[in-house]
């Protein structure tokens, strides 16, 4: 009876997690393509498939640093049991369904964030300070610098001293030397590592002598990448400056959707950590590739109308600003993934398109849906910190 009740809770977390993975890929790894698709670039149907196989490779290469962090690092002393993963994973998406029925988007990984606390509280488990000041200080710069990029990537695209020949490949140069750092635990890492870029790939290989702690092989392959994607850009914006904006917007919206993958498979695996790798003894990249098939799933079933509707927007707001607030999230995004923090891509996404939006003067920003839209952030994050609690306990109490 009791391995009945096992494994019946290992299905019913893990179903809760699969349905928390497929609403991220339909809401939360849209956005990337809305832009390429507003401007003509790529159709809705064709979008939708790349989301979800670049989403997918995304989460099963990235996705492991938030995963851990989401289930084992916000609370000390308990691990996280079946029943309390599914306390949490629908907390989550209770608040996610809200946010989506009121009109205003909840963060997933604010609600999944303080939903795990709660639960982990809830268990008997100690908060871990040092984390939530590491990952409320993240949180809290995201806005500024997000919006901040934005402004400083709009004003440049818009001056009529910078020709779009120049100006959009420039771009394309500093996405193209991000890549080349990525990490991806499909590279072959240095011992003690999991992952590995392909600049740190090809410095390991080389092994030469560093220059004032600065490794030349490094450097030299990402100035490669950069140079290479600034000829590719300029050479199709030199034959048409529409069709080479066209081709960036769907290679920065795939780097985008890849790197949204990464960032946010973690918050419907990260809760079934203990339970996949210490209960049922299984690796990280099977956790990885329940969440990956969930996100596959929503983008290829759920993006396709969410892909309709945001393209709409996106193409008031223009080529410029589109471009404007998708480079601060792909940025943004890998250094989260990079330090194992959890984060929301509507966070930084709107932020983007607000700060977009101010270098062209204050039209279509509105200071009220701003502050409403933070003041909800705010509160979801409390409060399903005492949900989470809550929910556990009455699960506790039904199971005896």
């Amino acid at each position: 009876m009791v391995e009945v009740v096992f494994w019946g809770l290992v299905g019913l977390a893990t179903g809760t997690g699969l349905l928390t993975a497929w609403t991220l890929g339909a809401n939360s790894n849209s956005p990337p393509f809305a832009p390429a698709i507003g401007a003509n670039a790529i159709s809705t149907m064709r979008a939708a498939f790349l989301i979800g196989i670049l989403a997918a490779l995304g989460a099963l290469t990235q996705g492991g640093s938030i995963s851990e962090t989401v289930g084992a690092g916000l609370i000390d002393g308990v691990a996280i049991t079946s029943l309390a993963a599914t306390a949490g994973l629908l907390t989550a998406a209770g608040f996610m369904a809200f946010g989506i029925y009121s009109g205003y988007p909840v963060p997933a990984a604010f609600a999944t964030t303080g939903a795990m606390i709660g639960v982990g509280l809830s268990l008997g488990g100690s908060p871990t300070f040092e984390t939530y000041q590491r990952i409320l200080v993240f949180w809290a710069l995201v806005p500024p610098v997000s919006g901040g990029l934005a402004y400083f990537t709009a004003t440049i695209l818009r001056r009529d001293d910078i020709p779009e020949t120049v100006s959009v490949p420039l771009l394309a140069a500093v996405v193209g030397a991000i890549v080349a750092n990525v990490e991806l635990s499909i590279i072959p890492s240095p011992p003690g590592e999991t992952q590995a870029s392909l600049a740190g790939f090809g410095a390991s290989v080389l092994n030469l002598p560093t220059v004032a702690d600065i490794d030349p092989v490094t450097v030299a392959v990402t100035l490669g990448f950069a140079l290479l994607s600034f000829k590719f850009i300029r050479g199709r914006t030199q034959v048409s400056a529409d069709k080479g904006i066209r081709t960036f917007l769907v290679l920065l919206g795939s780097v985008v959707a890849f790197s949204s993958g990464g960032s946010q498979v973690g918050l419907a695996t990260g809760p079934l950590e203990n339970l996949y790798r210490a209960e049922l003894g299984l690796p990280g990249l099977a956790l990885l590739a329940v969440g990956a098939a969930g996100i596959l799933g929503g983008a290829w079933m759920g993006a396709p109308r969410l892909l309709q509707a945001t393209s709409r927007e996106y193409a008031q707001l223009g080529v410029r600003r589109s471009i404007a607030a998708l480079v601060p999230g792909f940025v943004i995004a890998q250094v989260a993934i990079a330090l194992g923090i959890p984060i929301s891509f509507n966070n930084i996404i709107i932020s983007g398109v607000i700060g977009g939006g101010l270098a062209g003067g204050s039209a279509g920003v509105s200071r009220r849906k701003i502050g409403v839209t933070v003041t909800f952030w705010v509160v979801t994050l409390g409060t399903s910190v005492v949900i989470g609690f809550g929910v556990y306990r009455l699960f506790a109490a039904i199971l005896g």
